[in-house]
């Protein structure tokens, strides 16, 4: 089983600590004024989303995460489930709305998303950064609202509200960062 040592921690990073997987979701580094460099790391458990804190001294190496990642596609919503399809083995797989979280928001039929499995069951997935969405519903800007930095709620294809521009209509394509849900640019058909 492959380890990481202490130089190699970093955000992003899938460790897995007492047989359970989970994901780097913060690395800190201090070094006292006497004695070892002090690495802390904030995990979440890919499993059960709990959060865990640890200190580790410099030197000192934990197991990676026995995991696969996937490129997956989503295919529908069946009730509080999402369909997923593995793209090289057409495999399907079923995520509850709970492991897909937040992320229901950017997934439209087709959407290509990363997938991690944990002993070949589905854990969580990763939307890609930018999606262009379609703008279903919103209310009409003000005239001369355009040189300041109103924003209003959009309602786009896959349900989800979006703060974006005042001039965004009804029909108009924008793209947005899954990272952080906000409104990037309006995108020409």
């Amino acid at each position: 089983m492959a380890t990481y040592s202490t130089s190699d921690f970093r955000k992003g990073l899938k460790v897995q600590i007492d047989g359970e997987p989970y994901l780097v979701i913060d690395s800190s580094f201090r070094k006292p004024g006497k004695g070892n460099a002090i690495y802390t790391l904030r995990m979440r458990n890919l499993v059960r989303g709990t959060i865990l804190d640890r200190n580790y001294k410099g030197g000192e190496s934990i197991e990676a995460a026995d995991v696969e990642e996937i490129e997956s596609q989503f295919l529908y919503r069946q009730g509080d489930n999402y369909v997923f399809m593995n793209t090289e083995n057409y495999e399907q797989y079923e995520l509850t709305a709970e492991q897909v979280g937040d992320d229901w928001r950017f997934l439209k039929d087709s959407t290509l998303c990363q997938m991690v499995l944990y002993e070949n069951n589905p854990i969580t997935i990763t939307p890609p950064n930018h999606i262009v969405l379609k703008v279903e519903y919103c209310e009409p800007g003000a005239k001369g609202n355009t040189a300041t930095n109103v924003t209003k709620p959009v309602k786009v294809e896959t349900g989800a509200e979006i703060q974006c521009p005042a001039f965004v209509e009804i029909g108009e394509l924008i793209r947005v960062d899954t990272r952080t849900g906000e409104y990037i640019e309006r995108v020409k058909e």
